[in-house]
């Protein structure tokens, strides 16, 4: 940590003036990148591999112009268009034109994921350990951090921009050109710096990492919020308040516009100038708006293990619980459009005979089931590795050294992590399954989507096992465990469509979970996952109690 800055830092005096705040900017950003080689090359590969190998599948799935007329016609309602983009692509409606309309927007969301943590993990995660006050002793400007921090954000941007051009325009699929490819490689790159410098401003705001993401990732859900609500409505007025909306009106592989992507970077940079002027208003460590004092006198859940716990986790619950529910909801309003959507393309009836008796609409909703259960694994992973930030923040010395032993500090987080999982897969059968029933005139599908959204709790609780073995064993790899749930969505939902192995999707917890409401109920799987769930626990808290404790 150190060793980048202190050694190699220019040798331009520090001033009160601030002619030298950028001082040490070039160290930190090449300690950066060698902190999260990793971590780009998994983030920027899974985005690249992700949509290369959905633009490949179009020409299987929608070889037909037949095909491609169904997908236009069911796109052009607006759930469709809330789900997707704004109608002009649906005018021809091309591979190229079908790739910017169904992935942009999407790919968008996951690209500021990206960013928005680079810059906190970077800025306010650094302040929040201390590591960057030891830092800072150095010769190291004031705004060092924050430049560094949003260099490394634009770089792994641009680099995977630069990638999705070459590889697309390489590909050789009708519709999809070099130019095009292009701009849309760099509509993500737009998107990606704009949330970059979303988050240098809320990472001045709280002295908080999790607020400072949970802020800036609120900014990206508003702002998809925004594009689905203005492409829903026709006019796109509430769009055009959107920096993803921005990206989606290039019309890649149509018109090919670059000019909205000059709002985007107007927007980023007065972000960032923002970001740069709000950091000198607060002492390093502090945020804007100063934690608020508690109470004097604790509640008597607070007092217990398990209240603390949840009172640490409530405010991210509460996001994923809102989210997961209106995500249910949005997949189930088009699900009365299935048969209409997906009942004529070759691979979908191939699939309804090896299910065998499940009508499209059902399998549709197992595909689904899928990607909310991905979803409430991320908040589980999120949950069980808490304890680690509380132990590497040093705030579980001051608890474990009272009479609270480590089996009951860790027990409870991960209790919360396993219920607020299954509460989460509860909401959004909920939302599913009332959007679900009213699009489809059938009630009946109510209890049937949150039954199969209830079965994906067994492998939920693996997930939480998963964690916790790494923590109380390997705690320098336990940011291994998001491997999980990123597998579970490559073989979940694109192993279907790129035909992968079978035995690919034994290796995920989620591949044993019976495909509610397209196949029959099985109870032998969920009882062996629960099974493997607790022996996970147990092994890792066994691990956690012998090893010692990280203190600072």
């Amino acid at each position: 940590m150190s060793t980048a800055t202190a050694g190699k830092a220019p040798t331009v005096p520090r001033t009160a003036n601030g002619g030298n705040a950028l001082t040490g900017t070039i160290g930190l950003l090449r300690f950066g990148l060698r902190r999260d080689r990793v971590r780009l090359t998994v983030w920027i590969l899974a985005l690249v591999v992700g949509t290369v190998s959905t633009a490949s599948n179009f020409k299987t799935l929608y070889a037909d112009p037949a095909d491609r007329a169904s997908v236009v016609a069911t796109m052009d309602s607006p759930a469709g268009l809330a789900m997707t983009g704004p109608r002009h692509y649906l005018d021809d409606y091309g591979f190229g034109a079908m790739l910017g309309h169904q992935m942009l927007g999407f790919m968008a969301v996951m690209v500021g994921l990206m960013s928005v943590l680079i810059v906190t993990r970077h800025t306010r995660n650094e302040e929040e350990t201390g590591r960057a006050e030891l830092v800072r002793s150095a010769v190291v400007g004031r705004h060092a951090h924050l430049a560094a921090a949003l260099a490394l954000a634009v770089l792994a941007d641009l680099v995977l921009a630069l990638l999705l051009a070459l590889t697309l325009g390489g590909m050789g699929i009708d519709g999809i050109d070099t130019g095009g490819s292009l701009l849309y490689g760099f509509a993500h790159a737009a998107v990606g710096i704009t949330f970059a410098a979303v988050a240098a401003v809320t990472a001045q705001i709280t002295p908080h990492t999790r607020g400072a993401s949970g802020m800036a990732l609120a900014v990206v859900g508003v702002a998809y919020v925004l594009r689905a609500a203005g492409d829903a409505g026709g006019n796109g007025a509430l769009a055009w308040l959107s920096p993803i909306g921005w990206a989606q009106r290039t019309f890649v592989y149509v018109d090919n516009r670059w000019w909205p992507l000059l709002l985007c970077l107007v927007l980023a940079v007065l972000c960032a100038a923002s970001g740069f002027v709000l950091s000198t208003r607060r002492d390093v460590g502090a945020g804007l708006r100063a934690s608020r004092l508690g109470s004097a006198v604790a509640s008597d859940a607070l007092s217990r293990p398990f209240g603390f716990a949840l009172r640490l986790h409530r405010g991210m619950l509460t996001g994923f619980g809102a989210g997961m529910f209106l995500m249910g909801a949005m997949y189930g309003s088009i699900l009365g459009d299935a048969e209409d959507m997906l009942g004529n393309i070759d691979q979908i009836q191939e699939a309804l005979r090896k299910i065998g008796g499940a009508s499209v609409a059902e399998s549709f909703a197992s595909m689904v089931m899928v990607v909310l259960s991905v979803v409430a694994a991320v908040y589980v992973v999120m949950a069980a590795l808490r304890p680690r930030a509380e132990e590497t923040a040093g705030r579980a010395e001051p608890l474990l050294a009272t009479g609270l032993s480590r089996t009951r500090w860790v027990g409870s987080h991960l209790a919360v992590a396993m219920a607020g999982g299954t509460a989460l897969l509860l909401l959004a059968g909920v939302g599913f399954g009332i959007a679900g029933a009213a699009s489809a005139s059938d009630a009946g599908l109510f209890l049937d989507l949150v039954t199969a959204a209830l079965a994906y709790a067994p492998a939920l609780w693996v997930t939480v096992g998963v964690a916790v073995v790494l923590f109380g064993w390997f705690p320098r790899a336990s940011a291994a465990a998001w491997i999980v749930p990123v597998y579970a969505f490559v073989v979940g939902y694109l192993g279907q469509l790129l035909r992968f192995p079978g035995w690919m999707s034994d290796l995920s917890p989620f591949g044993h979970v019976p495909q509610l409401p397209a196949a029959p109920m099985s109870w032998t799987p969920m009882v062996v996952l629960t099974l493997v769930a607790a022996g996970l626990v147990r092994v890792g808290l066994e691990g956690f109690r012998r090893r010692d404790l990280e203190t600072k």
